[in-house]
């Protein structure tokens, strides 16, 4: 099951569960719904143009700006160059539903993530260091960072140390 939907000037060819890049969309509870289907596919080989009662709808991924472009303006012999950036915005929507002709097609569900805990240190909490010079002074590194390389001495110190 596909369709081919309009979306920003660009036609673009989708199925239940696919993530697409459009232009940017406004912000709706993160529900996107896509109104101007052009044709859909519900079986191998026969494709129907679709009416009035075809809608696509998704959910919004996340939203961001593309890579940059570069444009050269140039023009040989008349000391003329003009350059720009350009980086598009869009808008990443995975597909959840088609519905045709009395019929909807879903996507299936995407598993949820599991945050993930982060051990006392990394979390920010302070952690007493084993050889503190001073007791009872907190480091915010482990005792295992604690023995880090020490810096060779300084040149006047050497020198001193000759005489």
């Amino acid at each position: 099951m596909y369709a081919v939907i309009r979306a920003g000037g660009k036609q673009y060819r989708v199925a239940p569960g696919d993530v697409i890049r459009v232009e940017k969309q406004a912000e709706t509870d993160g529900r996107v719904q896509f109104g101007d289907v052009l044709a859909v596919s519900h079986e191998a080989g026969s494709v129907v143009p679709a009416g009035s009662g075809a809608s696509v709808s998704g959910e919004v991924v996340e939203q961001g700006r593309g890579n940059k472009i570069l444009v050269f303006h140039y023009k040989r012999k008349k000391q003329y160059k003009k350059l720009r950036g350009h980086r598009q915005v869009y808008t990443a929507v995975r597909i959840t539903e088609i519905a045709f002709d009395g019929q909807s097609f879903k996507a299936p569900e995407l598993p949820k993530k599991e945050k993930k805990v982060k051990p006392a240190h990394e979390a920010g909490e302070v952690l007493e260091t084993k050889t503190s010079k001073r007791p009872g002074k907190k480091a915010t590194k482990p005792a295992a960072h604690a023995h880090a390389k020490k810096s060779a001495p300084k040149k006047a110190a050497a020198k001193k140390k000759k005489k």
